[in-house]
């Protein structure tokens, strides 16, 4: 009698209700594909959890997340130290940890290549109060703007939805916090972001002297609320912020932890955990996430079409003339 020996079948762990036209073309992409995978429709974060965590404990080298940051985070919270390796299919709106990473995020096909290639990055894993993130966490004012959108303002509006809310946060007296990290430093504020990658958000490199291999939270504390926040906030989008002249601190750290004078809430890679008066940050995970990512950033479609198009340009224009 002949074993046949099947090639391996990639875990992916999706949502099967997305409605935006992204969310259909990733499930026509994981149908294009449905031989080489098995496919995994999650109802909740918590069964892609519960899923992501069964298999990492029986041995499964890799599992991937197909969806946007919060199936992303529900999968890590699985996967989280164990030696199963992530692989990123973004089909979400920002996909902010594979934009991080250099995935493709705009090219299904590609970032499936890089999954393929096999290429692994380890890359240090925080928790909030247990709760483990790879690219950032808010205490207060990120949080509670995620806290006040709700689904429906959000399909009607899209990211106008966020800056109604956050106009509206605004308007209300801030919390008092403090941040104290690990060698003691204590900065007062209104709201707090920690760090672990560069970007917040999308493209903005919030965080400029993050390195997700270096077991340090970037955190910044914003000191004043109302205008001075959102003006902070955007020079800080810019690049521009003097931390010496601002109303915002900057420092890193290994752990952190912040008090609150009331509940606020907490968001972490953009999902929302709930409210609390005190958050402890760390790294309580010996082994750092596996992921799957290119050696080198992979362009966008559009990028790598202005690359092609100077390269054409120079070629013709600058080239030797016939």
């Amino acid at each position: 009698m002949t074993t046949m020996i099947l090639p391996p079948r990639y875990p992916v762990l999706f949502n099967p209700k997305a409605r935006s036209q992204r969310g259909r073309r990733a499930l026509e992409f994981l149908m294009d594909n449905a031989a080489g995978l098995a496919l995994y429709a999650t109802r909740s974060g918590e069964e892609a959890h519960a899923l992501a965590a069964k298999f990492a404990a029986d041995g499964e080298p890799i599992v991937i997340a197909a969806g946007g940051d919060g199936t992303l985070n529900a999968v890590v919270q699985g996967l989280a130290g164990s030696k199963t390796a992530l692989g990123v299919l973004p089909t979400g709106t920002m996909n902010v940890f594979a934009r991080e990473l250099g995935i493709p995020y705009d090219n299904l096909d590609r970032a499936f290549e890089v999954i393929l290639e096999g290429n692994v990055k380890e890359v240090d894993l925080f928790e909030a109060n247990g709760t483990p993130f790879v690219q950032m966490a808010g205490v207060g004012f990120d949080a509670q703007v995620i806290e006040e959108t709700t689904w429906e303002t959000k399909k009607v509006l899209g990211p106008l939805a966020y800056l109604l809310a956050a106009v509206k946060v605004l308007g209300e007296k801030p919390p008092r916090m403090v941040a104290i990290g690990d060698d003691g430093q204590r900065e007062e504020g209104v709201a707090v972001l920690a760090g672990n990658g560069s970007l917040y958000g999308g493209q903005i490199k919030l965080f400029h002297r993050a390195d997700n291999q270096d077991a340090k939270l970037d955190v910044l504390v914003f000191k004043e609320a109302g205008y001075k926040l959102v003006l902070d906030s955007l020079r800080g989008v810019l690049g521009k912020v003097d931390f010496d002249k601002s109303t915002v601190a900057y420092f890193q750290s290994r752990t952190l932890k912040v008090t609150a004078d009331r509940e606020v809430p907490l968001e972490v890679d953009g999902e929302l955990i709930g409210r609390t008066t005190e958050v402890c940050f760390g790294d309580d995970h010996p082994e750092r996430l596996r992921v799957l990512a290119p050696k080198k950033p992979i362009g966008t479609r559009f990028e790598e079409a202005m690359k092609s198009m100077m390269a054409w340009t120079k070629k013709t224009v600058g080239g030797p003339q016939g």
